[in-house]
């Protein structure tokens, strides 16, 4: 028996809990646990957690793309005869990436160079960018999550 859609949706949703679900934690459960936290512990700290974050997301996204186009080439007989919801993940999903980007190669070497210089000011107002695409991000995510729900019914 042939478990490759099986396989594909299920690598297709890992890598969206483990995108989305990182997201989550980070802004509902670590930020504020660090906010007592000093400049000079906390920034290093973000930069040790989105340094690591990164990879996975990286990752995550790597096999959302190719699973996603799996599943696509199985499900529609065109690009055009997909359902709507499926277009609208795609272009989301689209949207997603490019704000990772913009985190990960933008934003993310901000608060790098300001811990390495230890320009505390400057760290900030870089995790206050990065904060505010993650939840952007986020927000994204979880309408992402529901659309592919509403694909299903």
């Amino acid at each position: 028996m042939n478990y490759a859609i099986e396989f594909a949706l299920f690598l297709h949703l890992l890598s969206l809990t483990v995108w989305v679900g990182g997201m989550f934690f980070a802004h509902f459960c670590v930020r504020p646990a660090m906010m007592d936290l000093s400049p000079q512990l906390r920034l290093p700290l973000w930069e040790g957690i989105f340094a690591r974050f990164f990879v996975w997301v990286t990752v995550s996204i790597a096999l959302i793309l190719l699973s996603g186009g799996y599943l696509m080439s199985k499900f529609a007989t065109s690009p055009s005869g997909a359902p709507w919801p499926i277009h609208a993940m795609t272009g989301l999903g689209i949207v997603r990436m490019l704000i990772f980007g913009h985190i990960r190669f933008a934003l993310y070497p901000r608060l790098r160079r300001a811990v390495q210089a230890q320009k505390w000011p400057d760290g900030a107002k870089a995790i206050n960018g990065i904060r505010k695409m993650v939840t952007v991000n986020l927000v994204l995510g979880i309408v992402t999550i529901a659309l592919g729900v509403i694909g299903l019914v």
